[in-house]
Order: C-alpha cells, then structure tokens, then sequence
C-alpha cells in the first residue's frame, strides 16, 4: 500500500484503476479518472492505494483505494473502495488501519466518513475499526423509484 504516486504516468494508470473501481463499486455515483485528479490537486486531498502483490506480472494492479482530505486536525474520507473480485479479504481493513497511522503521525484529532444507513457490512467493518455514529441524515441517498436512504455520519476519535 502507498500513497498516489507523483510520476504523472504511473499516477495517470492509478487514477484510471480507481475510476474503473468507482464504476463497479459505485454504479450510480461513481468519480472519473478526471473528477479524482481534479480532487487531488488540491492540497488537502490525499490517496492511498492497494496494490496486486502475488504475482510480479499483475505488480501494478489496483485492488483498493481510500481518497481522503485533511483540514488542519480533523480528517475525512471521502471514499474507500476495493474491487470486487478482492472484496471480504481484510483489503478495506488494511487501507483504515494505514490510514489512521498516517493521520495519527500528522496529529489528526478525528476521522469523518458518511455511510449509507443499508451498507450493513460497512457499518460493521467502521463498528470494528472504533467509529460511531455521531449523526443521521434522513432520507439523504435519493433514487427514482426507491426509498430514500439515511446517511449515517461516523467518527473515530484519535486517543481516546
């Protein structure tokens, strides 16, 4: 796992990967290549990446992603994501317990994130990874011809 590479065609493949995640993953609402690029030039926004690492021939393939911001000591994830075919293998884990690393080493004091009241397996893996649930947004997630959705707004807070 590492940070978004600098090296614009390595970057270029990267973002690519994680738009193609985001089309599966998140089929009515998914980012493109050119809206996570727009994003990440902006100085708060940040991304860790999972890679492939089984074999050397698939070494740069994207398996798992989390775009995340950071404003002063207070930190949010905007989205994580792992490909289907790796999904339920700890990758999503892997990519928090990085992620809290990284912020706890920059003095983040909490980490936000919004979750749909019906993603059942996400609520339990942020559950597992010390978040609560601070807030409901009735009704937020809109669809034609379905129910509206809550949003549940979760936090985990550094060094408590």
């Amino acid at each position: 796992m590492k940070k978004l590479a600098i090296n614009t065609s390595e970057r270029q493949q990267a973002l690519q990967a994680v738009a193609n995640i985001e089309a599966l993953v998140q089929p009515h609402d998914a980012w493109t290549e050119q809206s996570l690029a727009e994003m990440l030039a902006q100085d708060s926004m940040h991304m860790l990446i999972v890679y492939k690492q089984e074999d050397k021939a698939d070494n740069n393939k994207v398996i798992g992603y989390c775009l995340y911001q950071v404003i002063f000591e207070q930190a949010e994830i905007l989205r994580i994501g792992t490909h289907p075919d790796y999904q339920r293998q700890g990758i999503a884990s892997q990519i928090i317990d990085k992620l809290h690393e990284v912020l706890q080493s920059n003095q983040v004091e909490n980490l936000l994130l919004e979750v749909r009241a019906d993603n059942h397996a996400a609520i339990a893996l942020y559950e597992k990874q010390a978040f609560a649930i601070i807030h409901r947004r009735k009704g937020y997630y809109k669809s034609p011809n379905q129910s509206a959705i809550d949003a549940l707004i979760m936090q985990h807070v550094y060094g408590e």
